[in-house]
């Protein structure tokens, strides 16, 4: 059986770039090449706020160890389906070990605190689809 990534991914992409192209078209026909300058001006910014968070979410994953997090617990009872990598990672401060093969979906990344508890998210083209928390037995 073979996952494939979401459609819908795909769609919303279309329908940025549709949106973007709407937008400057708007602005040029109200302000003509000051409208355009206003508009692609603030799809730059845009991308830049983004392109910001990700570095911050990096930046603070590259200071810890890979795959590592404070509680295994306490994360179980955060994580909600739909989420991104990116957003587990900010969330965490921490990449997660790969436990997947490389390039093969879905994927499965792993995060273990102290303890030796661990969980196991799995994402679908990107997406948080499903997680597993794993304590280590009593003795």
């Amino acid at each position: 059986m073979t996952i494939r990534p979401m459609k819908n991914q795909y769609l919303k992409t279309l329908l940025m770039w549709i949106g973007g192209a709407v937008l400057i078209a708007a602005a040029y026909r109200s302000y003509e090449w000051k409208g355009v300058a206003l508009v692609v001006t603030g799809i730059v910014f845009w991308l830049m706020l983004h392109f910001t968070r990700l570095m911050q979410a990096l930046k603070r994953a590259a200071n810890r160890p890979l795959g590592y997090i404070d509680s295994a617990v306490m994360l179980n009872a955060k994580l909600k389906t739909g989420w991104s990598l990116l957003h587990l990672v900010a969330l965490t401060k921490s990449l997660g070990v790969l436990q997947s093969a490389k390039d093969a979906q879905p994927e499965v990344f792993r995060w273990t605190d102290n303890g030796g508890s661990y969980v196991d998210c799995t994402f679908v083209g990107g997406k948080l689809t499903g997680w597993q928390l794993t304590r280590p037995a009593q003795g």
